[in-house]
């Protein structure tokens, strides 16, 4: 389908064609879970379903809730992209500003030996702040450290106050366990 927006993609002049039917959008609609996400498609439709085609650049943006330029750089991505990266969930891939790689490679190895691991993250945040002298807040470390280095507190289970420590050694004496 082709859609004459000449005068909404004024950066390069040619003309928006969804290649998409109605069909295939509105069932794409129904498995998107993010609302960003969700609104690209219904400026998408916008497109498909004709609405747009008779509305200047500035009225289409402002009917969508979008600025211009946002307006411009969801043409240039659809246009270039294709409509799996234009409906693909938005990531951040910026580098921390707090942790430098000098600090990530440290944590990286303190985590991974046994004889010099972390009490907790506060031990950790303490830890940053003592050998590099970053202060970082002990919520913002945590989400770093869950999120690179998959870690979780431990905390130890009660034993049952019926449990016989007897039966514990002779099953582990009896069992062939290595």
């Amino acid at each position: 389908m082709s859609y004459n927006l000449l005068s909404l993609h004024k950066a390069t002049k040619q003309q928006f064609i969804v290649k998409e039917t109605i069909v295939e959008l509105k069932k794409r609609k129904y498995k998107i879970d993010k609302l960003s996400v969700e609104k690209r498609l219904v400026w998408l439709l916008q497109f498909t379903q004709g609405e747009s085609s008779k509305l200047s650049r500035k009225e289409t943006a402002k009917k969508a809730n979008i600025s211009l330029r946002t307006q411009e750089r969801w043409i240039d991505i659809y246009l270039k992209k294709g409509i799996d990266i234009f409906l693909a969930k938005p990531t951040r891939k910026k580098p921390s500003k707090i942790i430098t790689k000098e600090i990530h490679k440290a944590l990286e190895v303190r985590l991974t030996t046994s004889e010099l691991h972390f009490l907790g993250y506060w031990d950790a945040t303490d830890w940053v702040n003592q050998k590099f002298g970053v202060q970082i807040k002990y919520h913002w470390l945590r989400k770093y450290l869950i999120k690179y280095f998959k870690t979780k507190l431990k905390s130890p289970r009660k034993s049952h106050y019926k449990k016989d420590e007897q039966a514990i050694e002779a099953f582990l004496k009896t069992s062939n366990h290595t």
